[in-house]
């Protein structure tokens, strides 16, 4: 018995590894929009079984992250301009009101606790991408948290997710540069701990939208 458990605990570690690495892979850009994912291939890539790397893409179905081709197979979901802008849609609407709840009735704990994770996002160093998406999306989460609906928090955490490699395909333009996305962090967080809800709010709907006209000549 002890042996069956053992190996289950170490299929679903295997299986949370290449989640995690797959992933990663296609938020980047590394896997591209489209590209197959053959079983075979990727077991000899990651160096692990089958059976983790189905129940991977099958997490990454669920995640809209990897369409499942009809006895075909999977492949990498695509990208498209209509996609983006109905994300963009909704974490405007869903984000705003979970802000507004948020900074209503957040506490000191939230402050200081926002704090802290944008101190530790601030000194991330961007060429660590896997950290630095990690801490990213911890102080997004952050000004939402004390909105007291694990729901909307849910949803909204999805769609970061289905967001981030829109952003990293924005970050391919050669103007992206010039953003000071530092900047906006900072001017989010200082509305947010002084309570201004109105500008809180708009800082962070014109954060999301500054990436879409970063996405006009690289997505269709």
């Amino acid at each position: 018995m002890n042996i069956s458990i053992d190996a289950s605990q170490a299929n679903q570690s295997s299986t949370q590894r290449t989640y995690l690495t797959l992933r990663n892979e296609i938020i980047t850009g590394r896997l591209a929009p489209g590209e197959r994912l053959k079983v075979e291939t990727l077991k000899e890539n990651y160096g692990t079984g089958a059976s983790p790397i189905r129940e991977a893409l099958s997490l990454l179905t669920s995640d809209q992250l990897v369409e499942r081709l009809d006895q075909r197979g999977f492949r990498v979901a695509d990208t498209s301009r209509q996609q983006f802008q109905e994300i963009l849609n909704l974490r405007c609407t869903l984000e705003d009101m979970a802000l507004r709840q948020s900074i209503d009735k957040g506490g000191q704990q939230w402050e200081e606790q926002l704090v802290l994770v944008h101190h530790y996002m601030g000194r991330t160093d961007r060429a660590d991408l896997e950290l630095f998406e990690e801490r990213h999306k911890s102080f997004h989460m952050a000004l939402l948290s004390a909105c007291d609906s694990p729901i909307l928090m849910r949803f909204c955490g999805q769609l970061y997710d289905l967001n981030v490699r829109y952003r990293f395909l924005a970050g391919r333009s050669k103007t992206y540069s010039r953003r000071n996305v530092e900047d906006e962090h900072q001017a989010i967080l200082d509305a947010a701990v002084s309570r201004d809800i109105e500008q809180a709010s708009a800082l962070l709907m014109d954060h999301y939208r500054s990436t879409g006209a970063f996405l006009a000549d690289l997505i269709d």
